[in-house]
């Protein structure tokens, strides 16, 4: 009997959640910290090829997704800037391409470990709107349980699926029970051109009208799976002064910053969005709304990148002064969000 309880590096979870999936294929480029990916799948004997570059490796994902190969790649940084030319096509397909967005310092090439400076890039790059769907784990559960979910909701709903993590977590070992994740049934992989026939499915069109009918229908049916799709986690958020909001390992840290700032008697809780595309607007304004709160601390490991993404989708109603916690190309860890949010010197509930 296969024991439940693993000792295992963020790496390793992803490629064990892509083969529990039944994803039998990998495209990809090495490029660290999303190396391991590709090292590790090729050492499980899984089908792969290692493309000249990460363009070639998008749009070979494409091809075989087309053809009923439930399929992926891994990249990072300047890798996925270049990913985003095949994404945008996945994306104006509707195409179920998976991909792993390990994030790393820029500008440019910069640092190899972390980041949060690819949000912005996952959830909109390319030329298109940004209709795919983005998970931002924030442990090694959670980065098995939403890769999992990132191969279902891919080939369900026909949309591209980016798993957006970091080096920090991928390259962390440590336990994960997969008895408590508990048992994922798979969404089965279909030949979207069926064999031995004609299909005139373009991605390149000649007039304006046609194209703007196919992105309508696309924002229609995005708009109409962005509830089911779209997740978070709320935490001593009833009646809190100051809401924290922050996502992936950052906003695991700010998750014990709030039990920290309790135990100081400042009034703290925590939205972190799982999802970054779609956000989960509604509870978002649910708890962002609350007469108590005063302020919402944005917490990230870039220049404002979440922030515009919470300022853009929140509801114009909400009147809580923004305050801005950005260390980019830094892991924040919890003692220095507590430090923050303390010199904001909360008294009797007031800023």
């Amino acid at each position: 009997m296969v024991n439940s309880r693993q000792f295992l590096t963020g790496s390793e979870v992803f490629v064990r959640a892509a083969i529990d999936s039944g994803a039998g294929f990998m495209f990809g480029y090495p490029i660290t910290p999303a190396s391991e990916i590709l090292s590790g799948w090729i050492n499980s004997g899984k089908k792969y090829l290692q493309t000249e570059d990460e363009i070639a490796a998008g749009f070979a994902l494409c091809g075989a997704v087309l053809g009923g190969e439930k399929a992926f790649t891994a990249t990072s940084g300047p890798g996925n800037i270049l990913m985003q030319d095949g994404l945008s096509m996945a994306e104006g397909m509707r195409l179920p391409f998976v991909m792993v967005a390990a994030q790393r310092g820029g500008p440019s090439s910069g640092t190899v470990i972390y980041s949060q400076q690819e949000v912005i890039l996952s959830c909109f790059g390319g030329n298109g709107e940004g209709m795919r769907f983005v998970y931002s784990p924030s442990n090694l559960s959670e980065l098995y349980k939403f890769t999992r979910k990132a191969f279902n909701d891919a080939w369900h709903y026909r949309f591209p699926a980016i798993i957006l993590t970091d080096g920090y977590l991928l390259k962390t070992k440590g336990v994960i029970d997969f008895a408590k994740i508990g048992e994922i049934k798979n969404i089965s992989p279909r030949a979207l051109v069926p064999k031995d026939s004609v299909v005139h499915w373009p991605n390149i069109y000649t007039f304006e009208e046609e194209l703007y009918q196919e992105i309508k229908l696309a924002k229609d049916d995005f708009e109409k799976v962005a509830e089911d799709i779209a997740d978070c986690e709320s935490y001593q958020t009833d009646k809190a002064d100051i809401l924290l909001v922050a996502h992936g390992i950052v906003g695991a840290a700010a998750k014990e910053a709030v039990d920290e700032l309790r135990k100081k008697g400042i009034n703290a809780g925590l939205f972190r969005p799982i999802t970054l595309r779609p956000l989960a607007r509604k509870k978002l304004d649910k708890i962002a709304g609350q007469e108590s709160v005063k302020k919402i601390v944005v917490v990230e490991s870039s220049l404002g990148q979440l922030a515009r993404i919470i300022r853009d989708q929140i509801a114009p109603e909400i009147c809580a002064e923004f305050a801005y916690m950005q260390y980019p190309g830094l892991g924040i860890e919890t003692e220095a969000i507590v430090d923050f949010v303390a010199g904001l010197r909360v008294v009797s509930g007031e800023i």
